[in-house]
């Protein structure tokens, strides 16, 4: 016989049955003993459970970042080591009899690798090196500023003289404008049959855009204080007077581009109408026209010129630190200049 109180629960009685307790369910799910969630203050034991576990999480977390800057430190550490050490080694090599080696390559400006400021510093120490016999210009330039070029020149024929070291110019693709600018300071030239060189000559290019504005209606609204403050605008039509200024200027300058190679080639210059036109040569007829002496490149004159086939490179380069250090300058330059502009009046 069923006891009354052994018959199931009705649906009212189920529908009015007590929620399970939460609080024993996350005793339970975080390890805690179903005996110790009935027992009085089980509460604050899975609470400091559960902040246990948030701590060991926030360890593991903080172990791994620290893990990981370990790693960083450890990488630029050895790549801090092993370029120190390639110095050294080059330092080292430097007193044996060599070849000193500074590269001219792309364009030869201010800030470039090109610039006077890396390449007078690299003639500097390879001139000054005891073990370095001779210098060789290893050239592969289309040009670049004349006011560079001529800085760079005037350093090769100062060392030259202090030193009483000869310097070659080595030419591979191209040595054109003020490329051969500084090679002529050198007391030979090397190219190669198809090398490029020349282009005796002087620049100043630009565009106008006055017809354009016209058509378009655009009205150009230049206000200056100065004759000539708005030279060379190219929104704003040019003047007989500052086109024969600008000629004038550009033809100082090809004079004394004419007078350095004058001076660097000496009677080996066979001049022509053409000579100081701006026009470029191939190597071999370079050669001809006493442009260049002869074909050869740097391994040819280190071991058949120079006597002395180590060859060491002096170039100097800009490292991975300068970079950063000069483009944080620059940005915190351009935000000092954006500021000083809204206070002052501009001077450009």
């Amino acid at each position: 016989m069923t006891e009354p109180n052994q018959f199931p629960p009705s649906g009212s009685e189920q529908k009015h049955a007590p929620a399970p307790d939460l609080w024993a369910q996350a005793a339970t799910d975080t390890g805690a003993k179903k005996t110790d969630a009935q027992a009085p203050g089980w509460e604050r034991s899975v609470l400091e459970k559960l902040a246990f576990a948030a701590l060991n999480e926030q360890r593991a977390a903080r172990r791994w970042r620290i893990f990981t800057r370990l790693c960083w430190l450890a990488f630029f550490g050895i790549l801090a080591w092993t370029l120190m050490s390639r110095e050294l080694t080059a330092s080292s090599s430097k007193s044996t009899p060599h070849t000193a080696v500074v590269d001219i390559k792309g364009e030869i400006a201010s800030g470039a690798d090109a610039s006077a400021e890396y390449v007078a510093a690299a003639l500097r120490s390879a001139f000054e090196d005891e073990g370095s016999k001779a210098v060789v210009l290893l050239i592969n330039s289309p040009g670049g500023s004349p006011v560079q070029a001529g800085m760079i020149n005037d350093e090769i024929v100062r060392l030259k003289a202090k030193h009483g070291k000869p310097v070659y110019a080595v030419v591979e693709e191209t040595c054109a404008s003020a490329a051969y600018y500084i090679a002529a300071a050198a007391d030979d030239i090397y190219v190669d049959k198809a090398s490029i060189v020349g282009s005796i000559g002087v620049l100043m290019d630009g565009f106008g855009f006055t017809g354009t504005m016209e058509k378009l209606g655009v009205e150009r609204r230049l206000l200056t204080a100065g004759e000539n403050k708005g030279f060379l605008d190219p929104f704003s039509p040019q003047t007989e007077k500052q086109r024969a200024y600008a000629q004038t200027m550009l033809d100082q300058i090809h004079q004394q581009f004419i007078a350095v190679v004058k001076a660097g080639r000496g009677d080996r210059l066979k001049s022509t109408p053409d000579t100081f036109s701006g026009l470029f040569w191939t190597g071999q007829q370079a050669i001809e026209l006493g442009l260049a002496d002869q074909l050869g490149n740097l391994d040819y004159v280190a071991r058949e010129v120079v006597k002395a086939e180590d060859i060491i490179d002096y170039t100097r380069h800009e490292n991975v630190a300068e970079r950063l250090a000069k483009r944080f300058g620059a940005a915190m330059g351009a935000g000092a200049v954006q500021a000083a502009r809204s206070f002052v009046p501009q001077l450009r």
